[in-house]
């Protein structure tokens, strides 16, 4: 496996940087989601450094929005709203680590919590960003990183386009590229899946599931450089169906259908959350049509499908 780094400017003062960014307030600061993950799982003994568990980010342009406001002579955090705990701790390591001043964090997603769509990593991506320019100081991403690995296993959404993650370690495997304009026709099956809770009880891979996690590695490198659509679609339900005894979809079967019946993509799944969904290409001629079926045959076990749409060059 190859390991790519992001050389020169910091990965995110690339993403500041970002022609396509969205206009927001100077001291504000914004990081995407990721439906589930196009594929998660353990590689080899030996194949990467450290920790072989990983993930391959989906992002998807739903945003964390973070505003922080600086107050003197104090180095709480007071967070807003008062339950985003884990966003006030890595906030306070980080001022801390700045030398600066505490203040007023205040957060707004549009990404579910416990859902699997790396409401958490966005947050405190967000709230890291939004501290840095407060105080007009630049943060590596090798510092966000290990802030965010002292509280949870972490997405990798502070990095630009599609990446290889290593997720318990926060550190990045590689850059794989730009997921080309898809939509998802997601489902939630209900309830919560706290992160930390899912990592502990995490057992281990047998030998001949790593194999195939490394050769669905591989194809996602190829299939993301080369805008392979079908393939991306192939990745994902393939590691959808190898994570179904893990963390079981119980609308799994009916999505594989629906997805076969109308000649979709593939089926994606949120490994560690309640989501599931049925991949489209969006510029594809045959997209609408293909939407409009997809939704009727969804309808049939589930009246709240959502549509998401991936994007590429900013978190």
């Amino acid at each position: 496996m190859s390991h790519q780094t992001f050389d020169g400017a910091d990965p995110a003062q690339k993403i500041a940087d970002d022609r396509h960014e969205p206009r927001i307030h100077p001291s504000s600061a914004l990081c995407c989601g990721t439906f589930g993950e196009l594929l998660q799982g353990q590689l080899p003994v030996g194949a990467v450094p450290r920790d072989s568990h990983f993930l391959v980010t989906m992002p998807i342009a739903l945003f964390a929005r973070a505003h922080f406001t600086p107050i003197a002579d104090t180095r709480s955090v007071t967070v807003y709203p008062s339950h985003k705990l884990k966003a006030k701790r890595l906030a306070e390591n980080l001022v801390r680590a700045l030398g600066a001043s505490g203040g007023i964090l205040l957060l707004q997603s549009e990404l579910p919590e416990g859902k699997g769509l790396a409401s958490s990593s966005a947050d405190l991506v967000a709230a890291a960003r939004s501290i840095a320019r407060s105080f007009n100081r630049r943060i590596s991403t090798s510092l966000i990183e290990k802030l965010m690995a002292e509280i949870e296993p972490s997405d990798g959404v502070m990095y630009p386009g599609v990446v290889a993650y290593q997720q318990r370690e926060c550190s990045l495997l590689s850059f794989l590229g730009q997921m080309p304009p898809l939509a998802i026709v997601g489902i939630d099956e209900g309830g919560t899946m706290e992160t930390v809770d899912y990592d502990q009880r995490r057992g281990e891979t047998s030998a001949n599931y790593r194999a195939k996690y490394h050769e669905l590695m591989d194809r996602a490198r190829t299939a993301i450089s080369e805008g392979d659509t079908a393939a991306i679609g192939s990745i994902a339900t393939t590691s959808s169906l190898l994570h179904q005894e893990r963390v079981p979809k119980k609308h799994l079967d009916s999505m594989l259908n629906a997805s076969e019946a109308t000649d979709a993509l593939g089926v994606i799944v949120a490994h560690s959350g309640t989501m599931s969904g049925i991949l489209l290409d969006r510029m594809a001629a045959d997209f609408p049509r293909k939407l409009r079926c997809v939704l009727a045959h969804i309808s049939a076990f589930n009246d709240s499908p959502k549509i998401y749409l991936t994007m590429a060059n900013f978190q």
